[in-house]
């Protein structure tokens, strides 16, 4: 199963890109706009979700890293 990842630059309002997304069924959404991008941090938006998580940037991307590692691949990393 690959990746999509897009970033979307179009003059379009934030309310029609996350609807463009979710009929796309992306299962996760991150949205950077001028305030996150100021402060670092992330919108997180996941799919069949209408609440949406802002937390820093680094976190965000641990997280999603951690999120990525296939369940039997985590079980041996415990183990190891």
């Amino acid at each position: 199963m690959g990746c999509a990842s897009k970033a979307i630059l179009r003059n379009e309002k934030i309310n029609y890109k996350v609807r463009e997304h979710s009929l796309a069924k992306m299962p996760v959404l991150l949205v950077v706009g001028r305030k996150e991008a100021s402060e670092r941090t992330v919108s997180i938006r996941r799919l069949g979700s209408e609440k949406s998580e802002t937390m820093p940037l680094d976190v965000a991307l641990a997280a999603l890293a951690d999120e990525a590692v296939p369940p039997d691949v985590a079980r041996m990393k415990k183990a190891a």
